[in-house]
């Protein structure tokens, strides 16, 4: 199951904004967080479990869930623990059209 950052947040306004870009970056890393908690709760994974998967600490990977920052390695080996690298795809992807072919 391929991480899908999707959120329904509080912070989601009722106007039919679906624009993350009014989130500050600590709103923005508690949406990750929740979505890889999901993501580990639907694969019937622990945090336990899934951090010894991932070579992190449970306190690591409670803090990434609760969006207390983390680093990109962190976030990196919990998508491998939770066999969800294409994640990685969605977070940067590539560009369609080549700048330099304009």
């Amino acid at each position: 199951m391929p991480l899908i950052l999707t959120f329904d947040y509080k912070r989601y306004y009722s106007t039919g904004m679906n624009d993350m870009s009014f989130m500050s970056p600590g709103e923005l890393q508690a949406v990750l967080g929740k979505q890889l908690q999901e993501l580990r709760i639907s694969k019937n994974l622990d945090q336990v479990t899934t951090a010894e998967k991932a070579g992190i600490s449970e306190k690591t990977l409670r803090n990434l869930e609760a969006g207390r920052g983390s680093s990109v390695e962190t976030l990196v080996r919990v998508l491998k623990a939770l066999d969800s690298l294409d994640g990685l795809r969605l977070l940067a992807p590539k560009s369609s059209v080549s700048p330099l072919a304009l």
